[in-house]
């Protein structure tokens, strides 16, 4: 018997939905996805008490070579529990939830079918409604649903296709020409390259910057190509944000712009090369909206820099630090707002940002817009787009080890260590647990210790301790390297050799 529940992650449904030869077999199938789409329009028409052939269902995809077949098994499920299906085709994760609450759209639901900047061979769903994205709990919910046939089959509901992606552009250029207040081609002179990774965000530059006057010649892989095969359409990825550095020195151009595969999460580059992402990112926001709303909570995930933390307070702001996972970020911020507390950005270092302003919503293609707005004011006021983050204090050296875990309690082991190493640190002198700690461990290092900071935590969905380390001096990161090594390596279970090869 089929078990669904395994493909849960987090708040998404993932899994393998092309057999690769000698990997695992197929779990994504169109039969499972018709399952998933019958179950979602039960749960919608359950949560929102409306009867199913009331229902309107968004669907869209990115462009891995199995999004058509779920996409067509998804909309299968919706119409068969008696609801109206309508497929978007090629898609953003972000556009798909602005069909819930855009004026003439107003779907009840969506789904998004991406495996975000995964290998190609993969695939899964995200899901809305008006009020954003579905949580842990619900996506059991959804899938318990599914695993037990409980949602009707056989119903006359509709398929139709439908375009939202032209009008979701539109919302974008008229965010730019407002903001810029240039008149309508804002733009001219500029040239702006994007690099979409071959995935869905190759519009921005065809239906968002080109009308507004941009110059987008150079521009890499924008053509849809679930095959991904020039670089991991992932900002993270170090090839990836080489190749759109590249491109930017080479053409002259003003900026750059990178998106992942459904364009939830971006990243920019300088037109010297120098990569705007991670704590730039993060902090390149922080001032724009700092400007807007002073005074406000700017909400990181636990491993950004201390020089971003004090990048912030100079600016007026407060630093919030809290867990990674962007679902996280997004709720601890919409939970300060309820508590009486202004936070109008929730940011993660991978590239995920959302703004208050924007319903919260961890849109790349939004968070771009506000740069190319501070790129068009700058030209017109002589300066460089950089100007906003002089100031930024860099480390001058960082590290991430990423150390696995064996065995089925790894939790529980995980958890262990880390209660071990605070102890530890307790007892050594030049060493202290940060007081924002919401995270594994955090410890903050005196000039003879690292003269900076490590984190080590447990991954979100993977048998795997990170451990983050920053330093202000060179040489830093391998004394605290040295450190965690020399206590870190007494447990058997933990793979310690990422931090050997640098130990020596």
């Amino acid at each position: 018997m089929r078990d669904l529940m395994k493909l849960q992650n987090g708040s998404d449904i993932r899994g393998t939905a092309i057999a690769l030869d000698g990997a695992r077999e197929a779990d994504l199938t169109g039969e499972v996805a018709k399952a998933v789409g019958g179950a979602f329009a039960a749960w919608l028409s359950a949560k929102l008490g409306k009867p199913l052939g009331t229902l309107r269902v968004a669907i869209g995809r990115d462009s891995r070579l199995s999004g058509e077949e779920l996409a067509l098994g998804v909309a299968a499920g919706v119409s068969g529990a008696g609801a109206l299906a309508a497929d978007f085709g090629l898609a953003t994760t972000p556009a798909m939830f602005m069909a819930t609450v855009t004026e003439g759209f107003l779907y009840d639901g969506a789904v998004m079918i991406t495996a975000s900047h995964l290998p190609f061979e993969r695939n899964g769903f995200k899901f809305f409604t008006k009020d954003g994205g579905l949580d842990k709990k619900d996506i059991a919910a959804l899938l318990a649903r599914a695993q037990a046939d409980d949602f009707p089959a056989g119903g006359s509901g509709s398929v139709l296709e439908a375009d939202f992606m032209g009008a979701y552009a539109k919302i974008l250029r008229q965010k730019i020409v407002a903001g810029a207040n240039l008149g309508e081609r804002p733009l001219e002179g500029l040239r702006i390259v994007v690099d979409a990774g071959n995935g869905a965000g190759g519009f921005f530059a065809s239906d968002v910057l080109e009308p507004l006057g941009a110059d987008t010649r150079g521009s890499l892989f924008l053509e849809p190509d679930g095959r991904f095969p020039n670089h991991a359409p992932n900002p993270e990825d170090e090839r990836a944000m080489a190749c759109i550095a590249n491109a930017v020195v080479e053409h002259g151009a003003d900026l750059g712009i990178i998106f992942d595969t459904d364009v939830d999460r971006a990243g920019a580059v300088l037109p010297d090369g120098r990569e705007l992402n991670r704590n730039r990112l993060i902090a390149m926001i922080a001032a724009i909206t700092l400007r807007e709303h002073p005074g406000t909570a700017i909400v990181t995930d636990s491993i950004t820099s201390s020089g971003l933390a004090r990048f912030i307070r100079a600016r007026g702001g407060v630093h919030r630090r809290f867990k990674r996972g962007y679902k996280n970020v997004i709720d601890e911020a919409k939970r300060l707002n309820e508590a009486g507390q202004d936070a109008e950005v929730a940011m993660e270092t991978s590239g995920h940002g959302a703004l208050r302003e924007n319903h919260f919503l961890d849109d790349g293609a939004y968070l771009m817009v506000k740069l190319v707005i501070e790129l068009a004011r700058a030209k017109r006021q002589g300066h460089a787009l950089s100007h906003l983050i002089d100031g930024l204090e860099e480390p001058y050296e960082s590290r991430e080890y990423r150390m696995a875990l064996v065995g089925e309690d790894f939790a529980q082991y995980g958890k262990r260590i880390l209660a071990e190493l605070a102890e530890y640190v307790g007892n050594v002198k030049g060493l202290c647990v940060a007081p924002d700690n919401f995270e594994g461990l955090r410890v903050d290092a005196d000039a003879a210790r690292g003269d900076g900071w490590f984190l080590l935590r447990m991954s979100l969905h993977e048998p795997l301790m990170p451990l983050n380390i920053e330093s202000d001096s060179e040489g830093g990161v391998a004394r605290m390297a040295k450190l965690l090594y020399d206590f870190l390596s007494r447990y058997d279970r933990l793979d310690t050799s990422p931090l050997a090869k640098d130990v020596g």
